[in-house]
């Protein structure tokens, strides 16, 4: 086990880069840019109601030629919004991206946005790991490390 998607949060940010549904594509897809987020949670007043990505983009206004700058984000956002815990395991987070086939996850805590992660992000975390416990077996080996 990989730990909780609040330790993920916990170590890149609880930043949340947010759109609200009336925005236009193409001012949506110019905020993704220069906040270099591949997805933004689609807000009415404060409440989240759906999340725009690059998937989006690509499937719902280029391939079909629509107009990102008479389209709302709301016209195209994915409004079936899958949302995982603080203490959502880092496994069980990644089995439902695989499963849902969705690459950004909302964190939510009784109810309240609390963060976002993506699936870079807890392949960074589950990398990063597997990284220090290598060099541990490689010191355990080499005995500069007793168990």
């Amino acid at each position: 086990m990989h730990g909780h998607v609040s330790a993920v949060l916990a170590e890149k940010g609880r930043q949340v880069y947010t759109v609200a549904r009336g925005e236009s594509v193409r001012d949506a897809v110019h905020h993704m840019n220069d906040s270099g987020v591949g997805a933004l949670l689609v807000t009415e007043g404060a409440a989240p109601v759906g999340i725009f990505t690059e998937r989006d983009v690509l499937r719902r206004v280029v391939d079909v030629g629509r107009d990102p700058n008479s389209t709302r984000v709301d016209e195209v956002m994915t409004a079936d919004l899958i949302v995982v815990e603080p203490s959502t395991t880092i496994d069980q987070a990644m089995a439902v991206m695989t499963q849902r086939r969705c690459r950004h996850l909302p964190v939510v805590d009784e109810g309240r946005v609390v963060g976002m992660v993506s699936i870079g992000d807890l392949i960074r975390w589950v990398s990063l790991e597997q990284e220090v416990e290598i060099q541990y077996l490689v010191e355990y080996i080499q005995g500069r490390r007793t168990a």
